[in-house]
C-alpha cells in the first residue's frame, strides 16, 4: 500500500485527473507507435477504471468512437461506450458486437488482467486465456490492417501468444512503459497492420 501511495505515477495520475496510473503506459505507447487518430473506432477491453478509455478519448478529439468493456462498474467518460459484463461469456460478448452494430475497430487496446491468486502457473494461465481471447475478438472484429494492444505476462502460454499474434499481424513488438512497475512481469504486445 505504501508504494502504491508514494508511486511517482500514481501521484501523478491523481494530478492530472486520470484514474489511474495504467494511463501513462497507453500514453508512452502511443506517443512511440502512433496508435490512437481521430476518427478511429477503439474497443478498450478490461477498461475499468477507465484510464485508457480517458486517454483514447482524449486523443480522438471528440472525432471516433470508444467502446468499453469490464465486469467491474466503471463511471462514465464522454465518448465512451461502456458495457459492464465478463468478456469470458458468449452473451457479454454478443452484447459488445451488437454495440459494433456490423464496425470494425481500427484499434482493440487490452489492459485485462485476471485477479491474482498468487500462484504464478495458475495467474500465467489465466493471463494466457484473456490473451486469446483478445486475439479471438481481434481476429473477428479488428479491420484489415488494424492493431492491437494486449497486456501479458512473461511465463506460461507467452510463446504461444506471440506466435498466435505473429500469424494475424504483419508486425509485432513488444512494449514495457516506464509506467509499469519493474518488479512487474507484465508487457505488452503490439500487433500491427492485421493481416
Amino acid at each position: 500500500m505504501q508504494e502504491h501511495v508514494s508511486d511517482a505515477f500514481v501521484k501523478r495520475a491523481q494530478k492530472d485527473g486520470y484514474r489511474a496510473r495504467a494511463a501513462y503506459k497507453l500514453m508512452e505507447i502511443d506517443d512511440r507507435d502512433a496508435l490512437i487518430k481521430p476518427g478511429m473506432t477503439v474497443v478498450d477491453l478490461g477498461s475499468a477504471p477507465g484510464s485508457w478509455s480517458q486517454v483514447a478519448a482524449e486523443r480522438l478529439k471528440g472525432n471516433g468512437k470508444i467502446y468499453a468493456l469490464d465486469m467491474l462498474e466503471m463511471a462514465p467518460i464522454p465518448g465512451v461506450d461502456f458495457l459492464q459484463g465478463d468478456f469470458r461469456e458468449e452473451s457479454v460478448l454478443k452484447q459488445l458486437e451488437e454495440k459494433l452494430v456490423g464496425r470494425q475497430a481500427d484499434l482493440v487496446i487490452s489492459d485485462m488482467a485476471p485477479n491474482i491468486s498468487g500462484i504464478s502457473v495458475m495467474d500465467q494461465a489465466r493471463v494466457a486465456h484473456l490473451v486469446e481471447l483478445a486475439l479471438e475478438f481481434s481476429r473477428d472484429w479488428l479491420k484489415p490492417g488494424g492493431n492491437l494492444l494486449v497486456k501479458v505476462f512473461a511465463g506460461s502460454g507467452y510463446e504461444q501468444n506471440l506466435k498466435a499474434m505473429r500469424e494475424m499481424f504483419g508486425q509485432v513488438a513488444t512494449r514495457k512503459p516506464k509506467a509499469s512497475r519493474d518488479r512487474s512481469s507484465e508487457t505488452f504486445l503490439l500487433g500491427l497492420k492485421k493481416r
